[in-house]
């Protein structure tokens, strides 16, 4: 059976969460944080290597806190989004402060990916047929045409909003079955009849909640690595002097590869509901959704100890 890794991206400093590190908040009944659900879902569809894309700051406390109970169960490797990681001949720019975004992120993980991968937010939960359908597609042979063929799980729009704030979504346009698209949405807000965003001159456009949206859940061979590598020199080239916050993205690569027609991106829909903790009130929410998944059989009473057998943690102080 072919290997296959995931990579999570832990790097951000999540400015909107308000205060501590929101990729390490404790949501589960038993302190589980949302990577835990990530890994234990991954894992469950056949994935069998998680990559770690963090700040070498968070290190310490990354691992106290979920890598080595991860170490003890499954392959690990631990890799380090930094301002100065640049292809030869580039230097940070003195006034650089801001992280250099998602390509970037995953291109940090190039030197220990062999194998094909699939790629999510620390933060976000994204059910878990999407795994089981991005892990089906990544061990299936693809047809050697030239191009890149990668996939990306699309999430409807409506399993995708807060209840405290607006979201920003990816909207996907889709052509028998292939992303050929996708439109940037800002102000994104739920309402009592679906969805709308707002425009700065006051109007107001009306979406439809079954629209598939990109939640930065990414399905990618190693040929692909390379593709991102010479991107991000193409990226760094472009930069004007006041350019001191432009970030080279994930989805804006794949747009260009679309657009040029040298990959090929199939969608996999899902159905579950995607969550996260964008805002620092989305917290109450998001532990009571995994207290309802607990309860429903979805997950193990005392996921921790499942994940590692080895902490020192009873089933029964993990009273739902």
């Amino acid at each position: 059976m072919q290997k296959t890794a995931l990579v999570i991206m832990a790097a951000g400093i999540g400015s909107r969460f308000g205060k501590g590190i929101k990729q390490l908040a404790s949501v589960g009944p038993c302190g589980e944080i949302i990577m835990d659900y990530s890994i234990h879902d991954a894992l469950e569809a056949g994935f069998d290597k998680v990559v770690f894309i963090i700040r070498k700051d968070l290190e310490e406390e990354f691992r106290r806190v979920i890598g080595e109970r991860i170490e003890k169960i499954t392959e690990v490797e631990y890799v380090f989004q930094e301002l100065d990681d640049l292809p030869e001949g580039f230097t940070k720019p003195a006034d650089r402060t801001k992280p250099w975004g998602t390509g970037q992120a995953v291109l940090a993980a190039k030197k220990v990916l062999d194998e094909p991968f699939i790629v999510i937010n620390a933060d976000d939960y994204y059910g878990k047929e999407a795994y089981v359908k991005v892990h089906d597609y990544l061990v299936q042979e693809q047809q050697k045409d030239g191009k890149l063929h990668i996939c990306m799980a699309g999430f409807r729009l409506g399993n995708t909003l807060s209840d405290n704030g607006s979201v920003t979504r990816g909207i996907c346009h889709i052509e028998n079955g292939q992303l050929t698209g996708v439109t940037e949405t800002h102000d994104i807000f739920k309402t009592a009849t679906g969805a709308e965003s707002r425009n700065a001159d006051g109007s107001v456009q009306e979406l439809d909640v079954k629209d598939l949206v990109s939640m930065n859940m990414w399905g990618l061979t190693p040929d692909f690595m390379e593709v991102l590598e010479k991107g991000f020199a193409e990226f760094l080239s472009g930069l004007a002097p006041e350019d001191t916050k432009k970030e080279y993205l994930l989805p804006e690569l794949v747009d260009h590869l679309i657009k040029n027609e040298s990959a090929k991106v199939d969608v996999l829909e899902t159905k579950d509901t995607w969550f996260g903790v964008t805002y620092q009130e989305d917290k109450e929410t998001v532990t009571r959704a995994f207290k309802n998944l607990t309860e429903a059989g979805i997950y193990p009473q005392g996921l921790i100890n499942k994940l590692s057998r080895y902490l020192q943690l009873s089933q029964e102080t993990c009273l739902i």
